[in-house]
């Protein structure tokens, strides 16, 4: 009953967009519930949409005004914020959803306050996918999940290709490794943490996950996987290789090694391979110093657009991809778009 509820208020709340958003306003109130302000791809994001709201405004001959709200992990932190945007009555709420397991609390709320949403980043779970994006009549705007994981595996196999010797230091024909996972339950890490192998060994590369095949959950974050880079290494020194689903982790993972004096970037002390996601500033850093591999550009700014453009086609012309084609290609499942990765070396970080 409570489904059918929700279905009906969701086909409400787009006719009523329909027809109340005929006449272009002068100033828009668009929210932005974001997970937590100190994950640094996110922050790329947020500035992304904070220099697009400004852009896209001038385009459309109005103002965007952005307010975003930092959940710093805690999805009960965020929805006492969706609760301050449905007694504000924004225009529209952009949201990094803090629980990927939990986008059905806020679907209600906002949906039953007449207020339009899309979601971003961090897709909601595959059980939770079509109530809270399909069946709502919302939006996701993210990425491939697994093509960040086949770029890493495919880089593995050009450096492989290139030099085996370089990345098998016991020099036993096999590739040591370990795969640090964003989060549990989370779609684009498990697909990540995937596909990295699997790429990598559908291509060629021998491979031994030390870790019995159990995935290192460090939840995005820098300072946990150093944590759990230390106690690894020091139970597994044969350790020959670092896949991370995000800079960040990879980042920890370095400043673990270094205390051992491994991935320091000076010239004769050893070295492993990292390679991480999201192509961060310090991620680049690290690449040109010669302590991180390499990593897979994750577009923070282009998302950060789509975000905004998406949501005031929404409110301008009441549909999500109609007339934005030609910037965006429509997913098979008819509610999402996917932003491109690339790779990025030694070679091409400059």
């Amino acid at each position: 009953m409570k489904k059918v509820l929700v279905l009906m208020l969701a086909l409400v709340l787009a006719l009523s967009c329909f027809t109340a958003m005929a006449e272009m306003k002068d100033e828009y109130d668009v929210r932005v519930l974001v997970w937590k302000f100190d994950d640094t791809y996110g922050s790329s994001v947020r500035q992304g949409m904070d220099k697009w709201a400004k852009a896209v405004g001038d385009e459309l001959g109005c103002k965007i005004n952005l307010t975003m709200y930092d959940a710093a992990d805690d999805m009960a932190k965020q929805v006492e914020q969706a609760n301050i945007l449905v007694g504000d009555k924004p225009d529209f709420v952009i949201i990094n959803l803090a629980e990927v397991a939990s986008g059905q609390t806020l679907v209600d709320l906002f949906t039953e306050a007449g207020i339009p949403f899309l979601f971003y980043n961090k897709p909601p779970t595959e059980e939770t996918y079509d109530s809270v994006v399909k069946a709502s009549g919302s939006f996701f705007v993210g990425t491939l999940a697994r093509e960040a994981g086949d770029m890493q595996g495919e880089i593995l196999s050009d450096l492989w290709a290139a030099d085996a010797s370089k990345l098998d230091l016991n020099g036993d024909g096999t590739i040591q490794f370990v795969e640090f996972e964003g989060e549990p339950n989370n779609a684009e890490a498990i697909a990540r943490s995937q596909y990295s192998q699997e790429t990598a060994e559908a291509l060629g590369v021998p491979m031994e996950d030390v870790n019995g095949g159990e995935w290192i959950v460090a939840n995005w974050d820098s300072a946990q996987a150093q944590e759990k880079m230390l106690a690894t290494w020091a139970a597994h020194p044969e350790i020959e290789l670092v896949f991370a689903n995000n800079d960040d982790m990879a980042i920890g993972v370095i400043a673990a090694l270094n205390q051992s004096g491994y991935n320091t970037g000076n010239e004769g002390d050893p070295s492993i391979a990292v390679i991480g996601v999201d192509a961060t500033d310090a991620a680049y850093e690290a690449i040109r110093a010669g302590k991180m591999t390499a990593t897979v550009k994750q577009d923070g700014d282009a998302m950060g657009e789509a975000n905004i453009r998406f949501a005031m086609n929404y409110l301008i012309n009441g549909k999500w991809i109609e007339g934005l084609e030609d910037r965006y290609t429509l997913n098979e499942d008819g509610v999402s778009v996917f932003i491109p990765y690339a790779k990025i070396t030694a070679e091409n970080v400059g």
